[in-house]
Order: structure tokens, then sequence, then C-alpha cells
């Protein structure tokens, strides 16, 4: 990992319900929906999230999360990985139907650093929060001798991949969503694409 200066700092397990919260955020309620499906009778959909970002490995947990603090509160985080050079055959009957096309798009870009998660709390947006996290992705995927970047959103959130294309991100390619039980207003996932 690379240093980082405060108010950004690495996570750590007790950031994991912040990360849960942030996590739902970024992910439209699709996390919190998958979470529910997960859920053992005795938990709740919440304990799932934080269980997750507890983990030490996987791609939700506090050692790919970088926090942003202040006063001692989880304001924003990023969550990213390096994605193969060559992907991971998984066959699709393995996967929920809902993720399949989430995992099609990452399979188009190997390679790269994943920005799997980019969140602010609402009260904290506007701020520039988003363009420092993504500026501390760029030297982490320099750090990892990645050539790129990738980021996958929906459609109907203008207003990330705005931000995302006003920082060089581009369309690369999409996939329809699958809703099941899941309501967005988007259409389809949108995989942007840069070059650092």
């Amino acid at each position: 990992m690379i240093e980082l200066q405060p108010p950004y700092r690495p996570a750590v397990p007790k950031d994991s319900f912040a990360m849960a919260e942030l996590v739902n955020m970024a992910g439209e309620e699709l996390p919190l929906y998958l979470w529910t499906e997960m859920a053992a009778p005795d938990e709740t959909a919440w304990e799932i999230g934080q269980s997750r970002a507890n983990r030490e490995t996987g791609a939700l947990s506090y050692r790919n999360t970088v926090i942003r603090e202040e006063d001692g509160e989880v304001i924003a985080c990023l969550i990213g990985y390096p994605l193969e050079d060559k992907p991971e055959r998984v066959h699709k009957a393995n996967r929920s139907a809902i993720i399949v096309p989430l995992q099609e798009l990452e399979d188009l870009a190997p390679g790269t650093w994943y920005v799997n998660v980019l969140a602010t709390y609402p009260r904290h947006r506007g701020r520039g929060y988003g363009s420092q996290l993504l500026s501390i992705a760029e030297r982490i995927a320099v750090d990892f001798n990645k050539g790129g970047l990738s980021i996958i959103v929906s459609d109907a959130n203008t207003g990330a991949r705005r931000l995302y294309e006003r920082l060089g991100y581009t369309e690369h390619a999409t996939r329809p969503m699958v809703k099941e039980g899941w309501e967005n207003p988007g259409s389809n996932w949108v995989l942007l694409l840069k070059d650092v």
C-alpha cells in the first residue's frame, strides 16, 4: 500500500460498519439486497456486510480500503484491488444471475486496478473527496504496476459517471442489468477505463 497522509488512512477492522454503509451507497442498495439473501435466520444483512468488510481477504476487505476521516469519523472510502492479467473463468451457474453482468465487465478489464467502491456520506459530498480518492487510486495502480484503472457504474448514476469522465475515464463496454428483486432505475452497467 502506498503511504497515505491524513485525513486519508488505510482502513482497520473497526471501520467495518461505516464500510458496509458506504459499500451499500456506492452499490445503489445492491449489496444490502445480496447480504439479505446471504443472511442466516439469526443474522441481519448489515451483520453480513460488516463481516465481509472485516475479512482479511476478498474484494470487500478492510485491507483493500482507503478511508477519509474527519474528527475520528469515517466520511468516505475507496475500495479497490488489482485484477489479474488473465481473468479467472467462473462458470455462470456458480454465480447469482444478478452478479453475472458485473463479472463479465470486470473480466473485460484484465491487468487494471479495479475501483470497486467509491463513496462519500451525503452530508460530506461536493467537497472533492471523490476526486482525491481517485487520485489515490491512480497512485495505488502505479504502485501495483498496473497500466490503468477500471470502474463499473450504473447508467442511471449520472453524477458519478460525470465525475469519472471528467477525470479521464472512458466507456469501454456495457451489460444489461439483471435485477431479480432488486430495484434500480438503471438499465445497464457501464465499464469505464482510464490509462495511467
